[in-house]
């Protein structure tokens, strides 16, 4: 029966080893790295009206890891931006999805120009507001 069984084994591993192999060259053609890289913690700012705030929270979708690991070493410069940038909003500016829109779109080339300075915005690729309140 122990015979039987290593023969079927061995009988086996070519197959297996195949297989193990079609895996790998499954993963080295699946293309770099695409994350969500959070700008944690969330944003909170005061509006220009008072007792007003706006709640956001920001997702950065960046290609590759060298890239990612690039924008989360220059996170804290990317964060006071953004505090600058949304600091002060009034509320009428952000009301309606063409207004959101726009801020997500003056945010994406911000961070763009931003990391552009740094080195170079390579494997950024868009900015996304997984949550927004305004208070």
């Amino acid at each position: 029966m122990r015979t039987f069984i290593l023969l079927f084994c061995l009988a086996l591993s070519p197959f297996l080893a195949q297989a193990n192999s079609g895996e790998k060259k499954a993963e080295e053609n699946a293309g770099p790295v695409i994350e969500y890289v959070e700008m944690k913690p969330k944003f909170t700012v005061n509006l220009a009206e008072p007792k007003r705030y706006l709640m956001i929270n920001v997702q950065l979708l960046v290609e590759g890891a060298e890239h990612v690991e690039k924008v989360k070493k220059h996170m804290p410069l990317l964060r006071h931006e953004m505090i600058m940038m949304l600091s002060g909003m009034h509320v009428a500016d952000l009301q309606s999805m063409e207004q959101r829109e726009g801020l997500r779109l003056k945010t994406k080339q911000l961070i763009t120009d931003l990391l552009g300075k740094i080195q170079n915005s390579d494997g950024f690729r868009d900015v996304f507001f997984s949550e927004f309140l305004i208070q």
